[in-house]
């Protein structure tokens, strides 16, 4: 199993067990984080399961309506998974908190918070650690927070963004909703904890929409990428100018790649496709990410 799948399915099993939990706990304790936490993770587990069938999807060979493949499928799907944080998960979670406000409710039985929040930060910190690892390992050399804002793959960002949000979501339940709540028994800090969730989840979801937004209108393949093409193209000895270099990512592992070159004007008709397939097959070893490549050759059309 590759390791985007991989970590896609790790987060789908481990969300669906603790949301199973988080149920139960809220249904013995009353507590309204408990609550807003196990729709935190049911939200979770919903959102991860469209990312597999985005994966699923990107996958799918390219066809004469869709030339360039399906890649961009993975981009519509984290898009919706956005939005669902945004809508489901935050939403409920500050409605519940809202509404636990108006009509406080005791807390019972809160020994079952602090289990299954133990538990749950337990796991979360396993899913956490496989995506942290499936995002570094696109970026090794870049800070967590700058190889999150580069990456390409929605299975690896998204769901280390959705395990981030988890586990300081099970801190506000467990600090806020639990131990405060039972040290200061006051109903209000329980409805505080879910809205502080629902805020979390929110802002969550503001990133990825607008991480998913960009990626599925366009965006260049990464700087490093085109600067190295132009190092490339600048160290070739037939080519007299690099005019334009024009790239798009069109799915995480496939980009496009635009070419305006002026080759050496002692280039011959003869010898211009032998030095195109030259640059194109240099350019793909060293990237083999960029699956289509179109040149246009200046001296050629000028001559």
């Amino acid at each position: 199993m590759e390791e985007s799948t991989l970590t896609v399915v790790v987060a789908i099993l481990v969300n669906l067990a603790i949301a199973l939990a988080k149920y139960a706990a809220s249904l013995f304790t009353g507590s309204a984080a408990m609550l807003a936490e196990a729709i935190h993770s049911t939200v979770d587990t919903g959102n991860e399961a469209l990312l597999l069938l985005g994966l699923h999807r990107s996958r799918k060979p390219a066809d004469e309506r869709h030339p360039f493949g399906y890649g961009q499928e993975i981009y519509f799907w984290s898009l919706v998974v956005a939005i669902v944080i945004f809508g489901l998960g935050g939403g409920a979670a500050i409605s519940e908190g809202a509404w636990r406000i108006v009509e406080p409710h005791p807390l019972e039985n809160i020994a079952w918070n602090y289990a299954v929040l133990g538990v749950a930060l337990v796991f979360e910190a396993v899913s956490w650690t496989v995506a942290y690892r499936a995002v570094r390992s696109e970026q090794p050399q870049l800070s967590l927070a700058a190889a999150v804002r580069r990456s390409r793959d929605p299975s690896r960002f998204v769901v280390l963004l959705e395990d981030t949000a988890a586990i300081l979501g099970l801190l506000i339940a467990l600090v806020v909703g639990t131990v405060l709540a039972q040290q200061f028994p006051h109903a209000y800090l329980d409805a505080i904890a879910s809205i502080l969730i629902g805020v979390l989840l929110v802002v969550t979801a503001v990133f990825l929409i607008a991480k998913s937004r960009s990626l599925l209108i366009g965006e260049s393949a990464e700087p490093e990428t085109v600067e190295g093409i132009r190092a490339l193209l600048d160290a070739d000895e037939q080519i007299d100018s690099v005019e334009r270099i024009l790239t798009a990512q069109l799915a995480p592992e496939h980009v496009l790649l635009n070419l305006d070159l002026r080759f050496q004007s002692d280039l011959t008709s003869d010898e211009l496709p032998h030095a195109i397939d030259r640059i194109e097959h240099a350019i793909q070893q060293r990237y083999p990410e960029i699956r289509e490549i179109f040149i246009e050759a200046q001296a050629l059309s000028a001559r």
